[in-house]
């Protein structure tokens, strides 16, 4: 990896009532990428409804999604070309295979997770990992997924 630290944020997609892909990242054909952070936050306005359930997963598949274009966040590597893909917003959801990590999120508040370099999770070349959701409730969210290329 060169350490160039990037980020893939999506903002105001609808949750709907079933489990749904927010966003999912895409390691290059041939690197490694470091999941780093996530971040999720909703815009919900019921303080009686219902958590909304977060999971990190191990993705096989692209499913149908929107194309979301990954930003380095380091001003100096302006000129670098990221490799590393990013997609968002499920209409059919990709085949999960591991969960890797399950919260449990308030709809009116938001969450997330920072590894340490010795903890990060690894996303092998061409393997994904998304962000997913289910909602008994419809609201809107906000999220991020910050990764080392």
């Amino acid at each position: 990896m060169a350490r160039r630290f990037c980020s893939a944020s999506v903002a105001g997609v609808s949750t709907g009532t079933a489990l749904k892909t927010i966003i999912q990242l895409v390691a290059p054909a041939d690197q490694d990428v470091a999941l780093t952070e996530w971040k999720i936050g909703f815009h919900g306005v019921n303080n009686t409804h219902e958590p909304i359930k977060v999971q990190l997963v191990r993705q096989t598949t692209a499913g149908t999604m929107s194309a979301l274009t990954p930003r380095i966040k380091d001003g100096r590597l302006t000129g670098s070309t990221l490799r590393t893909t990013a997609q968002h917003t499920a209409t059919t959801e990709p085949t999960t295979t591991d969960i890797l990590d399950t919260w449990t999120i308030h709809p009116q508040t938001s969450g997330g997770w920072q590894w340490s370099e010795k903890t990060e999770i690894v996303i092998g070349a061409t393997q994904r990992v998304g962000l997913i959701v289910t909602a008994a409730n419809t609201v809107a969210c906000d999220a991020t997924l910050d990764f080392e290329e």
